[in-house]
């Protein structure tokens, strides 16, 4: 497998395009990405950072929240981030702290580009009652995301029951989501993130049942433990969920001694993003080893993905 990409344009209003990226046209402006959000000469794709990189040292009050976008520019050198809710739970709808957070990435020039919400219930709720109740929680954080210029919120897919029962209640409790999200020019993102979710076929299947142009997935390298027992096989889940990406998350825990990841051939699905799929919007790095401290190897996830993202001249 080469590690060189190809270096491919978006032709503005190409229907051919749009589908092969999973997303419709006429869409609302702001659920497209701008011609901003896609590579340049030099790169197939744009990197932005996870917070979720950082949760060490957000937890353990080493990092502020509202710093994020300074260290992510100053100390990476990366110009877009990718909010957790966990770290500012209380402030959804907290005006003067979104303000701050929009005032803080404007003077350091970072996008702030997503929320992933966790910890706010299950949309696939088997108790009808409970997953209506886990779409209204979502919504302060569609409209926080909005104030923040964002353009999706990343959501979970959790769920019980049947493969297909499964299906039919997180398709139900997404669908009512996007549709509160589309009032609001935001998409909402799944992400593989555990159970049947980590199945990128019951996911894909997911998405279809769907069916709505702002309703996308963020395929995550590395979440594809379905159950103690079952892995599922990660390029093909990649794969499987590309057609409906809107963002993705290159995982990464450990890695070699010539700066290769040890559990993900990034090349390989590099290769499956950016030139099967024409995926050339932002790929988030999510550092989640111990091996490296965490700006350690958040600065090792971005020098592989530079290394892949490699043209020839």
């Amino acid at each position: 497998m080469t590690n060189r990409l190809t270096r491919r344009r978006f032709i503005k209003g190409s229907a051919a395009t749009a589908a092969s990226a999973g997303i419709a046209m006429n869409l609302p402006t702001n659920l497209l990405a701008s011609e901003g959000d896609k590579g340049s000469d030099d790169m197939p794709f744009k990197i932005s950072l996870a917070e979720w990189s950082l949760h060490r040292a957000l937890k353990g009050e080493k990092l502020d929240n509202l710093d994020f976008a300074k260290t992510t520019k100053e100390e990476f050198g990366i110009d877009a981030i990718e909010y957790v809710n966990s770290f500012f739970k209380d402030k959804a709808e907290d005006a003067d702290y979104l303000k701050q957070l929009n005032e803080r990435a404007a003077d350091h020039d970072v996008k702030q580009l997503l929320i992933m919400v966790d910890g706010e219930g299950a949309l696939g709720d088997a108790d009808e009652a409970k997953r209506t109740k886990a779409v209204e929680n979502h919504h302060r954080w569609v409209t926080a995301a909005k104030t923040l210029g964002c353009h999706s919120i990343r959501v979970n897919a959790q769920s019980s029951g049947s493969f297909e029962e499964q299906q039919g209640r997180a398709a139900d409790g997404l669908a009512r989501l996007s549709e509160f999200a589309k009032e609001h020019g935001l998409n909402v993102i799944v992400e593989n993130h555990g159970g049947l979710s980590s199945n990128g076929e019951w996911l894909a299947g997911v998405m279809k049942k769907v069916g709505m142009e702002n309703c996308g997935t963020l395929p995550d390298f590395g979440n594809f433990r379905v159950s103690k027992e079952e892995m599922y096989d990660r390029y093909k889940g990649i794969d499987e969920l590309m057609p409906f990406a809107k963002a993705v998350s290159a995982k990464s825990h450990d890695f070699d001694d010539e700066g290769n990841e040890k559990n993900t051939d990034f090349a390989k699905m590099m290769d499956i993003v950016v030139n099967k799929h024409n995926y050339h919007g932002w790929v988030g790095i999510e550092y989640e080893g111990g091996g490296l401290g965490e700006y350690e190897g958040i600065k090792a996830t971005k020098k592989l993905l530079e290394k892949v993202a490699k043209v020839p001249a």
